[in-house]
């Protein structure tokens, strides 16, 4: 089983310890901690921040923008 959990450091309580201690019972389990900020990485390089800020401009345009058929999710 792979959980993620997505939270700031002063949320870190006994409750959630005990809520994964409930989740995986007796399971070895394995805490990695990570504090990097995706968007400072992603916009890290010159060259895919130009391509992620021309993204961001076509999308708020109206530009480029595909939707799929939605039919196949239902």
């Amino acid at each position: 089983m792979f959980t993620v959990y997505r939270m700031r450091a002063d949320e870190l309580d006994n409750r959630f310890l005990e809520s994964v201690k409930a989740a995986f019972r007796d399971e070895q389990v394995e805490i990695a901690v990570s504090s990097a900020d995706e968007t400072e990485y992603l916009l890290s390089s010159p060259r895919n921040r130009e391509r992620l800020l021309r993204a961001v401009a076509d999308v708020e345009a109206d530009r480029n923008v595909v939707v799929p058929d939605q039919s196949v999710f239902r």
